[in-house]
């Protein structure tokens, strides 16, 4: 299966999930979790990805919360690989300021839509996972 040109539908996303703690196992749920959070859709006219963070944060204070339990999860799964307690701590710093601009009603999707905190995470932990363990490295072109 190639995932250059494999297509997920938004529905099945999870259903395809492996629930191990093993390194490809937590890879695959964060690259996962971030897609729906950052990159569901493109805005037309644009090329611009925006996924259920943005959306969330239209809804005051209880979306930017909802969004920042996502995130913290992601920061969270880095447990069961092993990451620093220093780049864990730089995870949830991204978290926690992607909840504080969430937490201006309407306005905060405006930062939200260009500081994508789980995309950040995520790199954060693929730098980890592809040098401590590169077999769950993807080849994406």
């Amino acid at each position: 299966m190639n995932p250059r040109t494999t297509r997920i539908a938004p529905g099945e996303i999870f259903q395809t999930l492996p629930l191990g703690k093993d390194a490809l196992s937590v890879r695959r749920r964060v690259e996962a979790m971030e897609r729906v959070m950052e990159g569901l859709f493109v805005i037309p006219g644009t090329n611009r990805k925006v996924g259920m963070d943005v959306v969330l944060d239209l809804i005051p204070f209880a979306g930017s919360t909802i969004a920042a339990a996502v995130g913290a999860w992601m920061a969270w799964e880095a447990r069961n690989i092993g990451m620093s307690k220093i780049q864990m701590a730089r995870m949830f710093g991204n978290v926690g300021i992607d909840w504080a601009f969430g937490m201006i009603p309407f306005v905060g999707a405006i930062p939200d839509f260009f500081f994508r905190s789980n995309t950040r995470n995520l790199r954060i932990i693929k730098r980890h996972l592809d040098k401590h363990y590169p077999s769950t490295t993807t080849l994406q072109g």
